[in-house]
């Protein structure tokens, strides 16, 4: 796992310099057509690459985006409005029936269909009219790093083709150097706090819950901790009644619309007696775990997971547990 993650800068360098063709076929297509409605399609962590990937569409381009569930159609077998409907799946290996069913049903009836996929050849990639492959190369470890970390990627660069923002683009190039960085920040302070913890919040919002749910999953798989994550919103209704001396919340709070208002959570969570690990940029009061910026703060939240990768990893360890056979899991999940 903690090879995979450190590989990451590289695997964004290739991804960046390759199928920029594609990406500008894509983009054309989606500005010359605009959808009537857009799906994503994805389990675990490739969902949580969707979200971001959601999010930012939303945001930045205006276009409501909604996450299918896949039972809709390989369960229940409905057959949903597809015209000018974009369908775009989001997985490493392109192998689970419940992301190929529906994408293949897709183009089948006429949506525009796009794979955002490691393996190129995959089942998945041959049922999507496009493919963006990830270019992350072999991930053999069960919990995924490198290649989430494309996904990311590969959303960020296709939103800003799409709306044509060169802030992102240009940003987007010098992306690996700054992941080559974030990757050796010192979280230890983390590792005192969670060494014996059953469980924690992870409070994330905006453009960074997703990497919130993503830190919430690697918890679970790796260090056999229960994890919920939430937006800071979110969990003012209700969760926070979970609060007390001996638990812990970890805030990512990386630039952006939602910067100072999860600062403010976190000290709120202080407040009424948490152990809170607040990961933000360098200057940000009550920092304990840094965060890098990249050239874009919507590319802030990929910087962040670089940094949580390799602390969960040593994390696991610490707990007594080996973050590459993580407990009844497999590298492929097959499920319908």
């Amino acid at each position: 796992m903690l090879t995979e993650a450190l590989q990451a800068p590289q695997a964004v360098a290739r991804l960046l310099a390759a199928d920029a063709d594609v990406l500008a076929v894509i983009a054309e297509a989606w500005r010359a057509a605009p959808p009537t409605g857009v799906l994503t399609l994805a389990r675990g962590s490739s969902d949580h690459a969707a979200s971001y990937f959601a999010y930012l569409v939303m945001a930045r381009l205006g276009w409501l985006v909604t996450s299918l569930p896949m039972s809709v159609v390989t369960l229940y077998g409905t057959r949903l409005q597809s015209e000018r409907l974009w369908s775009l799946a989001f997985s490493q290996s392109g192998r689970s029936p419940d992301l190929i069913e529906p994408q293949a049903a897709f183009k089948a009836q006429g949506a525009r269909t796009l794979a955002i996929v490691n393996d190129a050849h995959s089942p998945l990639a041959e049922a999507a009219e496009w493919v963006l492959p990830l270019h992350a190369g072999p991930e053999a470890s069960v919990a995924a790093t490198k290649s989430f970390i494309a996904q990311l990627v590969v959303g960020a660069r296709l939103v800003a083709s799409i709306g044509g923002d060169a802030r992102v683009r240009d940003a987007l190039q010098g992306l690996p150097e700054v992941l080559a960085q974030a990757a050796q920040q010192d979280w230890s302070a983390g590792l005192d706090a969670l060494r014996a913890s059953d469980g924690l919040f992870v409070v994330g919002r905006g453009a960074g819950l997703a990497v919130a749910l993503e830190a919430a999953l690697k918890l679970k798989e790796t260090c056999g901790l229960h994890a919920e994550a939430f937006s800071a919103a979110e969990v003012q209704h209700g969760p926070k009644a979970l609060l007390r001396h001996d638990f812990t919340v970890l805030v990512l709070a990386p630039r952006g619309p939602a910067h100072s208002g999860l600062v403010a959570a976190a000290e709120g969570f202080r407040q009424h007696g948490a152990r809170v690990l607040l990961a933000a940029p360098p200057g940000t009061p009550g920092a304990d775990l840094p965060l890098l910026t990249a050239g874009h703060e919507d590319l802030d939240p990929i910087s962040a997971i670089q940094s949580f990768y390799p602390f969960v990893e040593a994390l696991a360890r610490e707990r007594g547990l080996d973050p590459d056979q993580p407990r009844h899991l497999a590298k492929v999940t097959l499920t319908r």
